[in-house]
Parts: C-alpha cells; sequence; structure tokens
C-alpha cells in the first residue's frame, strides 16, 4: 500500500498547471484504449501515440478513452491540447496524492476516485488513483497502470440490449464509478478475514507478531477512510445539478452509488473500532501475562524468604552454637525447612494464589 504521504518537493515554486508527476515511480508502457458504441454497434480498438486521439467527431457515438500510464506527462499534456482541458485540471491527473473529488469546468465534469483491489497470494491491499473527464459526447478515463478494473464495463459494452449501450456519457461515467467503488467490498472481504484470524490469535497465543499485525491492520484502515470518505461529498457534487452533463435519470444511479459509499463507510468504521479493541485486548493480555509471571514470582520468593531465614541463621560463623555438635540438627533443620515451605504452599492453594 501507498505510503500516506507522497513527496511534493519537487513542485516547490513551479506556477499552477505545471505538469509534474507526483507518486510511486513507474516506467510501464503506456495504454491508449478507445472504444466508441451507440445503439447501432461498438467499436474498440487501441491507439499508438496521443496523436491519433482527437476529439470525437460523430455526433451519435459516444467516445471512451481509457488512458493507462500517467506517468508519461507528454501524453497527457497533448491530450489536453486536442480536448481543451483546463491546465489545473490536468495537474490533477498527474498527481496520485489527490484528494477523491469533482470538480465543475464550462464544459466538463472531473472527478478523482481512487481504485481499491488485491493482487496477490499475500492479499496487499494496492490503491491506485482514477481520474474521470466527463465531456458532452465523451468520457476520459486516466489510470496509473491501466488495469482489468474496467473490464467488466467494455463486456457490458458488446451487449447491444443493455442500458449501458443505450445510454449517454454520463451513464458511462456512473458505470466507471461503480465499478470503483464494487472493488472496495473484495477489499473489505479481504480486511473482514484478516481481522477475524487476528482475533483468533489473540485469543489463541498473542505475541509480538500480533503487535505488528494490528498497528498494520489499523494503518491500512486509516489510509482506506482516508480514501473512501470523500467519494461521498464527491458524488453530492456530482447530483447537485451544477452540470447539464450528468441527465436526472442518471443521478437516480448515482445515488445508489452513495449508499454504497455509506455502507463501506459504516463496515470501515466498525473494522476500526474492532482493531482498537483488539490492540487494548492484546494490551490487557500480555498485562495479564506479567501480572501472573509476577504471582508465581512472588510466590516462590515468599515460600523461600523463611528458609533463607534459617539458613541464614545456621550459616553463622560462630563457636558456641547449641545445635552445632548435635547428632540429628542437620536432617532436622531440614525437615524444618521442608515443613514450613510445604504449609506455605497449601496456604497459597487453598487461597487460589497458584
Amino acid at each position: 500500500m501507498r505510503g500516506l504521504l507522497t513527496k511534493r518537493s519537487g513542485k516547490a515554486g513551479l506556477p499552477p498547471g505545471t505538469l509534474v508527476h507526483i507518486g510511486e515511480a513507474r516506467t510501464g508502457p503506456l495504454r491508449l484504449r478507445l472504444t466508441e458504441y451507440d445503439a447501432a454497434g461498438c467499436e474498440e480498438r487501441n491507439l499508438a501515440s496521443a496523436a491519433e486521439c482527437l476529439p470525437p467527431t460523430d455526433g451519435g457515438k459516444v467516445y471512451w478513452l481509457d488512458v493507462g500510464g500517467i506517468h508519461h506527462v507528454q501524453v497527457i499534456e497533448q491530450l489536453g491540447q486536442a480536448f481543451h482541458l483546463h491546465p489545473l485540471m490536468l495537474e490533477d491527473i498527474v498527481n496520485t496524492d489527490q484528494r477523491p473529488k469533482a470538480d465543475v469546468y464550462d464544459d466538463c465534469l472531473f472527478f478523482v476516485v481512487k481504485m481499491l483491489h488485491v493482487a496477490d497470494k499475500e492479499a496487499t491491499i494496492h490503491v491506485e488513483q482514477v481520474s474521470v473527464v466527463l465531456g458532452p459526447r465523451f468520457v476520459l478515463s486516466f489510470e496509473e497502470n491501466g488495469g482489468p478494473a474496467f473490464e467488466p464495463i467494455r463486456t457490458r459494452l458488446k451487449n447491444p440490449k443493455g442500458r449501458l449501450r443505450n445510454s449517454g456519457a454520463d451513464y458511462l461515467a456512473y458505470a466507471l464509478l461503480d465499478a470503483i467503488v464494487d472493488h472496495y467490498f473484495g477489499v473489505l472481504e479481504i480486511l473482514g478475514e484478516r481481522i477475524q484470524a487476528l482475533e483468533q490469535e489473540l485469543i489463541r497465543d498473542p505475541g509480538p507478531a500480533t503487535l505488528r499485525t494490528i498497528h498494520e491492520v489499523k494503518r491500512e484502515l486509516l489510509f482506506l477512510r482516508r480514501a473512501v470518505w470523500p467519494v461521498r461529498e464527491m458524488i453530492n457534487v456530482m447530483e447537485r445539478g451544477e452540470t447539464d452533463l450528468i441527465q436526472d435519470t442518471t443521478k437516480v444511479y448515482l445515488r445508489d452509488v452513495y449508499d454504497h459509499t455509506i455502507q463501506v463507510m459504516d463496515t470501515l468504521e466498525t473494522f476500526r473500532e474492532m482493531a482498537t479493541g483488539m490492540l487494548d485486548l492484546y494490551l490487557s493480555s500480555v498485562s495479564h501475562r506479567l501480572n501472573s509471571v509476577m504471582k508465581v514470582l512472588t510466590v516462590i520468593t515468599t515460600i523461600f524468604m523463611p528458609l533463607t531465614f534459617i539458613a541464614g541463621i545456621y550459616g553463622m560463623n560462630f563457636d558456641y552454637m547449641p545445635e552445632l555438635k548435635w547428632q540429628w540438627g542437620y536432617p532436622s533443620v531440614l525437615l524444618a525447612m521442608l515443613f514450613i515451605g510445604s504449609v506455605m504452599f497449601w496456604i497459597f492453594k487453598r487461597k487460589d494464589w497458584l
């Protein structure tokens, strides 16, 4: 998972709108995938360069350009010039530390969200920023890597009877947002399994590794909350009607995404409370274990105190001691010490101190 803070010192002193990639250094290739569709048909192809990415000219088709690899800053700049995108919008696209938000411009709607997915056997949560530009008849989506998250949408576009094929660009933007939010539930399932396993470990045999795992889970939950919480406000901006690009029929579906976001937030808050409770349980368990050890040591010390006292008396180097010349003195002292220790052990056992 990406760190809580991303270095931004490279932009210090630069004017607003300067395109500088901020985020994890990447060397992957650029991917430009163009999809044009309407009720009559759907055409999909890969483009070789940004020069082929021209604004749509056919008034009846929806134009979707999916860009994978925002570290190619020159390509992002070329696309901004071709589609007349605001420089501040382009600056936000190449900044992967951007907070999820929605901005309304004169001729387009721009929103940023965090995509979460689990892609390896170790159940590591990966975070990727996705930026979407909604225009009158086009949608531009910008991904850090360009993974398979939107493949189900492309499959739905091949269905001529589907609602996605017969709707406008605003419904496509909603479908992209809905696909991203749906991935949150998969991540929550993984976290739920980890928390459940952690609870069992806490009850069975907690150790230092358990404490590290608890802190890792709390850190992940904090980061996920930071990524998901602003999505509610973003959807509110899209629903308020400040732009004519989103139709009333699509706003109904946006409210459904809003409900899903609330559900995700409720689950995250529940997990955070459970993680905090597990940390308290771990500290209580360690304290209880320490108290048990100290109790045993205290009982042992208490038993040996009178025995040490007796041994100390008979260890003094005096010439005139009554018991020194007695034949049964040594076994008698040992038996007395054994008797005192046994009686004290029996008393401690009777009082449930052992």
